[in-house]
């Protein structure tokens, strides 16, 4: 794109630029430069730096500037940005961070991706972590939030902590959870949950250490990340994956919804007996309150298909949990010692309480068993159903 059909498209997309600044006074005066050098619709936030920035902004009167009292976070701060954009109008926010990492000529990727889009669309910028200069732990921390936001909306990216990102403003949520660096992993997560496509672009990446002043401290804001996360992987495994179950059930024929979201026509026989072999044994497995999570989880973990694991566990509904208990104890009977006759006693928790052993013993057994025939059960009947080449 030449750059009036990049400054035209900014201003008939109603873009800003936002830039959220803690005492980056070394690199602060050449981003926004480079910025101007696109468009004036640049909104700064001050997140209370003590050092020159403050004079620096200064000399540019033309640009939106709010200047907070004391440093709260950068989640904060975007935030802020992201309510006074709205405000003046804009539809779209370009973030770029102040410490020079990011190259504001990157400008026109997002513009151009932005047009080729149909739809709302947040974009991210992925840059190349694997050339000279890139600190190692930069590469797995980002490594490491690319896994979790994949179990969590998923949605593979090979970039997920750049900051350089075009956010649809009307798009992402209003309220959020944490004020910090970890506030761009969850409007990413939230506003992927919203259904709205969530997607790289190429960006060039700048570390130098001579210039560059990072304010991310690794073991407060990584516990911060991780606690994030596990919220994120319960709302995930609880609300999410079951509501986008019903609302697809809702929303296609039952024929349909079977072939699209259970079987997923794109999945091997295979993937699909196993995933249904695995649900099988978490539901019938001891594992009560922690089965959903395992399931889901290691359903991830071997790639296998999660709808049908998910369906496959709750062979553990209520309605069939007493001959569960029944069969379990009756196979757990012949390894251990005294009386392990159940026939005279209640079927409930009690009773796994007094004979746990015997429980715990019978019930691998039977999910073992079980797990293992409904596998191979699943894979003859989709085979003959849609038979694979081998």
């Amino acid at each position: 794109m030449s750059l009036d059909e990049v400054q035209n498209a900014i201003s008939e997309k109603k873009i800003c630029i936002l830039i959220p600044t803690y005492n980056n006074e070394k690199t602060l005066k050449r981003v926004i430069d480079g910025v101007l050098h696109y468009t004036g619709n640049i909104i700064i936030v001050n997140d209370g730096s003590t050092d020159s920035t403050a004079h620096i902004i200064a000399q540019y009167p033309q640009i939106t500037t709010i200047s907070l009292s004391e440093n709260k976070g950068k989640g904060n701060a975007l935030k802020t940005g992201f309510r006074k954009a709205k405000e003046q109008g804009y539809d779209y926010a370009i973030t770029i961070d102040s410490d020079g990492q990011h190259y504001p000529d990157d400008i026109p990727v997002f513009v151009n991706a932005l047009l080729f889009e149909k739809e709302d669309v947040l974009l991210i910028g992925n840059r190349n972590m694997s050339q000279d200069g890139i600190p190692k732990k930069s590469s797995f921390g980002n490594r490491f939030s690319n896994f979790w936001f994949w179990f969590e909306t998923g949605i593979k990216l090979k970039d997920t902590q750049s900051g350089y990102r075009l956010y649809p403003l009307h798009k992402i949520p209003q309220k959020y959870f944490t004020p910090k660096f970890e506030f761009e992993i969850e409007i990413i997560v939230r506003t992927a949950w919203r259904h709205v496509p969530v997607k790289n672009v190429p960006v060039k990446v700048l570390y130098d250490p001579a210039e560059r002043v990072s304010h991310f401290r690794p073991f407060k804001d990584f516990t911060r990340i991780s606690i994030l996360n596990t919220i994120l992987v319960i709302i995930t495994l609880f609300y999410i994956i079951p509501r986008n179950f019903v609302n697809n059930f809702k929303k296609k024929s039952f024929k349909r919804f079977i072939q699209e979201d259970v079987l997923e026509s794109d999945g091997s026989n295979r993937i699909k007996a196993f995933s249904i072999a695995l649900g099988v044994f978490i539901g019938l497995s001891p594992f009560w309150g922690f089965q959903t999570l395992l399931v889901i989880s290691l359903s991830v973990l071997f790639k296998l298909n999660k709808v049908l694991a998910f369906v496959a566990s709750n062979v553990s509904l209520p309605p069939f949990i007493p001959f569960i208990i029944a069969a379990s104890l009756f196979l757990g009977a012949p390894f251990v010692h005294g009386d392990s006759n159940i026939m005279d006693q209640d079927l409930n928790f009690e009773l796994i309480k007094n004979n746990l052993l015997q429980y715990v013993i019978g019930s691998m057994i039977l999910s073992t068993t079980l797990s293992a025939l409904s596998g191979i059960a699943a894979f003859l009947f989709l085979n003959k159903l849609s038979p694979e080449n081998n």
